[in-house]
C-alpha cells in the first residue's frame, strides 16, 4: 500500500530542513546554471493531454526555483529555457511553448515583486517571434536591476555565443589598426565579449531528466564548473533535489583543471 501525499509531506519537510542545516553556506555557488530538461517526457510519463500542460508545470517550477535560489542568497542563476537547436522543432511543439513563455514573462515581475532580482536575456532572440521578443523586452524593462541576477537563455547556442564574442572582439580591436591583430586576441578579450560578460563563471551546472551532457550550454564559462545531473524531469524537480545538488557541491574539492 502506497503512502499518501499527506503522509509523505512531513517527511519531505524534515529531510529539507536536515539538508538545509547541513549546508555550509560559505561554500555555496555564486553562480548556478540550469538546463531545464524533460518537459515532453514528463508529459508522456504523467499522461498529460499535451506538451503545453507540462510546459506550464515546468514554468511554475521555474518560478519556485527562483524563490529557492533567492532564499539561499545565490547571487546569480542562468537558466536555459530554449536552445537555438530547439527552433528546428515543428510549430505544433514550439507555438504552445512560446505562449507559455509569454505567460511566464508577464508573471515573473509580480511573483518576484518582493525580491531584489534583476532579469536579462541572452541568445539569438531575433530568431524568435516578435511578440515573444517584445514580452522578453518588457520583462527586462520592468526588472532591470537587482542585487541578485537572473539570466534567461532563449534561442541560445554555446558555439554561436563564442562566434559572436570573437566577432565583437575583432571588430573592437580592428579600430586600433590591423597590425598584430591575431596576437591581440586572447582569452580575456573573448570572455569580456560573451553574452554573460559581467557575471562570474558558473560554479555549478544542474541538468535535469538524467541526461549527462551540456548540449552546448555556456561552453566557455563552464570550463571549470561542477556538474549535477539529476534523474528527475524538470517539472518534477523538487527543492530536495536542489538542496542535494548544493550539498554535494559544497563537499567537493574544486581543482580548476589543476
Amino acid at each position: 500500500m502506497g503512502f499518501s501525499d499527506t503522509a509523505i509531506r512531513p517527511l519531505y519537510r524534515f529531510y529539507e530542513n536536515r539538508l538545509l542545516s547541513d549546508l555550509d553556506r560559505s561554500r555555496l555557488p555564486k553562480h548556478i546554471g540550469v538546463i531545464h530538461d524533460g518537459h515532453r517526457r514528463y508529459a508522456r510519463s504523467e499522461g498529460l493531454p499535451d506538451y503545453q500542460a507540462s510546459y506550464r508545470v515546468g514554468m511554475a517550477k521555474f518560478v519556485e526555483f527562483l524563490y529557492w535560489a533567492d532564499d539561499l542568497e545565490i547571487p546569480a542563476v542562468t537558466c536555459w529555457l530554449l536552445s537555438k537547436e530547439n527552433l528546428e522543432r515543428p510549430n505544433e511543439e514550439l507555438l504552445p511553448y512560446y505562449e507559455v513563455l509569454k505567460e511566464l514573462f508577464e508573471e515573473i515581475p509580480n511573483a518576484l515583486s518582493d525580491r531584489d532580482v534583476g532579469v536579462r536575456f541572452i541568445g539569438s532572440l531575433d530568431l524568435l517571434p516578435e511578440d515573444l521578443q517584445a514580452s522578453a523586452k518588457r520583462l527586462e524593462e520592468r526588472m532591470p536591476n537587482g542585487h541578485r541576477r537572473v539570466t534567461i537563455a532563449l534561442a541560445y547556442g554555446g558555439r554561436q555565443e563564442i562566434v559572436d564574442a570573437v566577432k565583437d572582439l575583432v571588430t573592437k580591436l580592428s579600430t586600433d589598426g590591423m597590425d598584430d591583430l591575431v596576437e591581440r586576441i586572447d582569452a580575456d578579450g573573448i570572455a569580456s565579449n560573451l553574452y554573460t560578460a559581467g557575471l562570474p563563471d558558473p560554479d555549478l551546472v544542474i541538468r535535469t531528466s538524467g541526461e549527462a551532457r551540456l548540449s552546448g550550454f555556456l561552453l566557455w564559462q563552464s570550463a571549470y564548473a561542477e556538474y549535477a545531473f539529476v534523474d528527475v524531469y524538470w517539472p518534477a524537480f523538487r527543492r530536495i533535489d536542489f538542496l542535494r545538488a548544493l550539498r554535494d557541491f559544497t563537499r567537493r574539492t574544486r581543482r580548476y583543471g589543476k
